[in-house]
């Protein structure tokens, strides 16, 4: 049966329970970190959105995080989602389908038609909640460079620009599919003309 929750506004008094929930999860606790994220977007302009589930009881019981901006290179606004966690004792029933349908409902509002997310394609937990959202592989693929200590001589430049020009050529990635250790995958939907029903969606 699905969850019965209430998805409304986040409120700076959410903070201990979005601290708690997101510690039980991660094993992390990063207060100061949502402490910004409540003041910047749920404090923020329209086009920025925090909401929580919360159950009858008053107790949280999830939250998405997300805003309406354009991307790089050009490319015209869409709705992106930044963050989304559920209890673990609440998945399945749901919650995260309840948060991710009234965040893109905002987003319609706004105007847009498309709504786009950034995932580590190792977390599989989080691939599986977007695509029963209907969400698949975007158009666009994120390229990472790692920052090494400056070279401290010119044989030193002329071995890296070799050793890269070496992987180029050896690995033939141009023109290929990326690479299998890609750490993450951008995923999207568009509203038009795709009906959830469709989309053969699950509850999260």
């Amino acid at each position: 049966m699905p969850a019965s929750v209430r998805v409304r506004a986040a409120e700076a008094a959410d903070l201990p329970a979005i601290v708690a929930l997101d510690q039980r999860i991660t094993g992390v606790a990063k207060a100061g970190y949502w402490q910004w994220a409540l003041e910047h977007y749920a404090a923020g302009p329209p086009e920025r959105t925090f909401l929580i589930a919360e159950s009858a009881d008053g107790a949280l019981a999830g939250f998405i995080i997300g805003e309406v901006r354009a991307w790089e290179f050009g490319a015209p606004p869409a709705g992106w989602v930044f963050a989304v966690q559920v209890d673990q004792t609440r998945r399945l029933g749901g919650v995260g389908t309840q948060l991710f349908d009234t965040l893109c409902a905002r987003f319609r509002a706004a105007g847009v038609d498309r709504v786009r997310t950034l995932v580590d394609r190792r977390d599989h937990l989080i691939l599986s909640f977007f695509r029963s959202q209907g969400m698949t592989a975007g158009p666009s693929l994120q390229l990472d460079l790692e920052l090494l200590p400056p070279p401290t001589s010119l044989g030193e430049v002329a071995e890296g620009r070799r050793g890269s020009a070496r992987g180029v050529d050896d690995q033939d990635h141009v023109g290929s599919p990326p690479p299998t250790d890609v750490s993450t995958l951008r995923v999207e939907t568009s509203y038009r003309g795709t009906s959830p029903t469709a989309l053969g969606r699950k509850k999260s």
